[in-house]
């Protein structure tokens, strides 16, 4: 999967340079931003590390479920609902501290694992494909609290589309100044080797890797793949609440309407890239965060769109895909 990797980075930067000569007028220019933009002081530099905590987790979701042999495509609504969960939850418990971090995030992220679990409780109880269920909840869940933040819990205050702020006792603390870095990355660290450790030394990792492998043979070794079906996919929808309760404590600090779209896609991406092994998620996160960055920066100094981000983004996705099922096809005719 290494070859696989440094082959996807070598099309993502040719691809890059290719766009850039064709759609910029300036192309050494927009080339310079887009590649050292990020990386020119600790603003952009933090940002971009900041940018990755939601591929992070987004990833590790994604790859919980995978090694289960389930695929969450619910990501986006889930991390809209743990936001908004932990955001109201938050408002409620306006002077619990740090101690509050805990409790909001908890329920946010329980909240949109239970909404994952769903789709896991479907195809265990009826052999409904995940797929279908966890984008439609997801895509269900999405107008609901798009009426709530720009209704009940609008910020009249504000010019932006958000619920009021949270209080700022409850926030991640800053760790690279002026840049919006924070705890929250070095925590998405720690869940990485947590869902490590969890998928290769714990027994329910063990099954889940087993029914992602055969689910024939981990039934007649006695596994109950229907139950592990329901808390990889809760897991997993868990991993994407927190990566929306994070953007609350540690960048915007409210939910902004539609904030997370993308975000389900940007973490299969990652996951792709990645190889669906956790620890490799951390260099696949940081990537798309750079690519992201470098668009943006590249816009705000030249005449380049953003667009050419998610263009990148769309080329990885293909190779990835075309990578794993050649991977798979090939394990098959072993086999």
């Amino acid at each position: 999967m290494r070859v696989n990797a440094i082959f996807i980075f070598i099309i993502s930067l040719l691809t890059i340079i290719l766009l850039i000569g064709i759609l910029s007028d300036t192309p050494q220019r927009a080339v310079y931003f887009f590649f050292i933009g990020p990386f020119r002081n600790l603003f952009s530099f933090g940002n971009m590390l900041n940018a990755s905590v939601p591929f992070i987790l987004g990833a590790l979701g994604i790859i919980t479920a995978m090694k289960a042999g389930s695929l969450n495509l619910g990501g986006e609504g889930q991390c809209y609902l743990g936001a908004f969960i932990t955001t109201v939850t938050a408002l409620s418990l306006p002077h619990f501290g740090k101690a509050g971090i805990i409790i909001c995030a908890l329920a946010g992220s329980l909240s949109a694992g239970v909404l994952a679990g769903f789709s896991g409780y479907y195809k265990a109880k009826w052999n409904t494909s995940e797929l279908i269920t966890s984008f439609l909840l997801s895509c269900a869940v999405i107008p609901v609290i798009n009426y709530l933040v720009t209704g009940p819990f609008l910020d009249p205050g504000t010019s932006l589309i958000s619920t009021e702020k949270i209080h700022e006792n409850m926030r991640f603390t800053q760790i690279l100044r002026p840049s919006g870095l924070n705890t929250g990355f070095i925590i998405a660290l720690v869940f990485v080797f947590i869902v490590k450790f969890f998928l290769d030394k714990t027994k329910t990792g063990y099954e889940f890797r087993m029914a992602g492998y055969n689910e024939t043979f981990a039934r007649y070794a006695g596994i109950n793949v229907k139950i592990n079906t329901v808390i990889a996919m809760t897991i997993s929808g868990f991993l994407y609440g927190l990566a929306g309760s994070f953007a609350v404590f540690g960048t915007h600090y409210a939910v902004i309407k539609e904030f997370s779209a993308g975000l389900g896609w940007s973490g299969l991406t990652a996951a792709l890239i990645a190889g669906f092994s956790p620890l490799a998620v951390i260099p696949g996160a940081l990537f798309l965060a750079w690519i992201n960055s470098g668009a943006r920066i590249a816009m705000q100094n030249t005449g380049l769109t953003f667009e050419i981000a998610y263009i990148v983004q769309a080329v990885i996705f293909f190779f990835s895909t075309s990578l794993v099922l050649k991977n798979i096809i090939a394990k098959k005719r072993k086999e």
